[in-house]
């Protein structure tokens, strides 16, 4: 049985499984409380669970575990070399310094255990995004990365002046005038190819009032299938064209 206070199971194939995880859940494994991984590898019982992947605590949404050594090599080198797409959704104030576009840089780390986004360019993460109104003074972004780095996607929201949504770290309390019921960064899809077969996943965020509003669902639900949108193929490229 599914923990359902921290995660659900969405697939389960041969060699992996898929879980959407809830927000404010640990993946490593605490003084007190068992990994993440552990969790569903007792709750579905199944013996043997490899993490190729992860996400921060704050960010719920879609997880790959390998079910076995081999397909967790795989799996693992798929993400080292960028060949399974991972896209967010978040929901932020509307007012960025950009609407639309990639955000790059090389990060560093802070003292504070935050991460700060710099214009140099050896290594850069690479964030590709765009993003539309809400109608209540909110904007959805809607972003694919191009390279796995440590609270990437949350430097980069904080770079164009707009903090994910009750990002505790990188924005603060009454962000945006208001205390919010979570935080609004959610993993809601993933493609991949294995074993010459294209698996897709899309799952919607289920919880959190500014998620579960009609017009944000109006919105997350034109772009179930968002591997079809014309993302950059670099970070030289041009920005992404998307429809307004």
């Amino acid at each position: 049985m599914q923990n359902s206070d921290k995660f659900t199971l969405v697939d389960t194939q041969s060699d992996f499984i898929v879980i959407n995880k809830n927000c404010n859940v640990d993946f490593h494994k605490g003084t007190n409380d068992s990994g993440l991984c552990d969790l569903v590898r007792q709750d579905l019982d199944i013996t043997g669970l490899y993490p190729v992947h992860r996400l921060d605590s704050m960010t719920s949404g879609l997880l790959l575990f390998a079910r076995n050594r081999a397909a967790a090599s795989v799996l693992s080198s798929l993400f080292t070399t960028h060949s399974i797409e991972k896209y967010y959704c978040a929901i932020a104030g509307n007012k960025p310094k950009k609407k639309q576009g990639t955000i790059s840089g090389d990060m560093v780390p802070l003292r504070s255990g935050m991460w700060k986004l710099t214009h140099s360019k050896v290594n850069p993460a690479i964030t590709h995004f765009f993003s539309c109104g809400l109608g209540n003074g909110f904007r959805m972004y809607v972003i694919r990365i191009r390279t796995g780095r440590t609270h990437q996607i949350r430097v980069a929201l904080k770079s164009i002046g707009v903090p994910v949504l009750g990002d505790k770290i990188y924005g603060k309390d009454n962000m945006y005038g208001v205390q919010p019921d979570r935080p609004y960064l959610h993993s809601y899809a993933m493609r991949f190819t294995y074993n010459d077969r294209v698996f897709s996943y899309c799952c919607l965020p289920d919880n959190g009032n500014w998620f579960t509003e009609k017009s944000t669902r109006a919105v997350l639900e034109q772009y179930s299938a968002p591997w079809d949108l014309q993302w950059p193929k670099n970070m030289h490229s041009r920005p992404a064209i998307f429809p307004h």
